[in-house]
């Protein structure tokens, strides 16, 4: 079933697939169709639930509206109580993990537990000022006009390696214009409020808080603030297949893995 959802300052596209408990994938900036493989092979078992994020692809926002954390915790807490199907098992990956974190922190009666997978809390670790100032940076560089100068700066930042020529095939030259579109929102709009959000912890300490690292993140950026947001709640990480996109890269050798994870999260929580 795919439909849409009238919510503050935006319109949702979402689609539901499938019979069972409620599983919730999401992302930032990442839309519906990157979880779709993923949501197939988890149909049979569960009732899956996929979104674009407001101001992404097909979800609309109202001239002058914005995409901060709380804000896309409301968006989900709305989807999951108008489809009475709650409370949920929400898999967030990247900025999709922090609207995952501040659902359970803001909206605790509607998650049965959250699996963070890499959210980008810069603000955990020690060099954040560092990060933050790179980050602005790259940011106003994308804005004028800069787009693979910006991407290179993100992976530098984000400690994830790519050669120069391989960013610029990626990023330069003809591209999808639905996909630029979702790419300047995330600039724009959603990397900075995302980036700079600072969950508060004692709240997340009473959530059941899965996190989650990819076996390949190793060093890189989003391993070091997971493991930080796991040490601040004294949790041990989740090691799942692939790095930082493994869901979407490998949805089959990660769906057994989220699999297994469902199922305990099922029987003994």
């Amino acid at each position: 079933m795919n439909s849409t959802l009238v919510v503050p300052e935006a319109e949702l596209y979402y689609e539901v697939r499938g019979t069972g408990p409620l599983v919730l994938l999401v992302g930032a900036p990442m839309d519906a169709d990157a979880f779709a493989p993923l949501a197939d092979l988890l149909a049979p078992d569960y009732t899956v639930l996929t979104l674009d994020p407001r101001g992404v692809k097909r979800s609309t926002l109202n001239p002058g509206g914005t995409s901060r954390p709380e804000q896309r915790a409301d968006d989900l807490a709305r989807l999951i109580r108008h489809l009475d199907a709650g409370p949920a098992v929400v898999l967030g990956s990247s900025g999709g993990a922090v609207s995952a974190l501040a659902l359970a922190q803001y909206h605790p009666e509607l998650v049965r537990s959250v699996i963070a997978h890499e959210p980008p809390l810069n603000r955990l670790v020690p060099d954040a000022d560092d990060l933050m100032a790179k980050s602005e940076k790259l940011m106003a560089d994308y804005l004028a006009g800069d787009v693979t100068g910006a991407w290179k700066q993100f992976f530098a930042v984000a400690n994830i390696q790519l050669p120069d020529d391989v960013v610029e095939m990626m990023f330069g030259g003809e591209r999808d214009p639905q996909q630029v579109a979702a790419e300047q929102f995330w600039f724009a709009h959603e990397m900075r409020e995302t980036i700079t959000w600072l969950p508060d912890l004692d709240r997340l300490r009473e959530a059941d808080v899965v996190v989650g690292i990819g076996e390949e993140s190793s060093g890189q950026l989003c391993d070091r603030t997971s493991t930080a947001l796991a040490d601040r709640l004294g949790v041990e990480p989740t090691r799942f297949p692939g790095g930082h996109t493994g869901f979407a890269d490998a949805p089959e050798v990660f769906a057994e893995a989220l699999r297994a994870e469902l199922k305990v999260l099922h029987q003994s929580r």
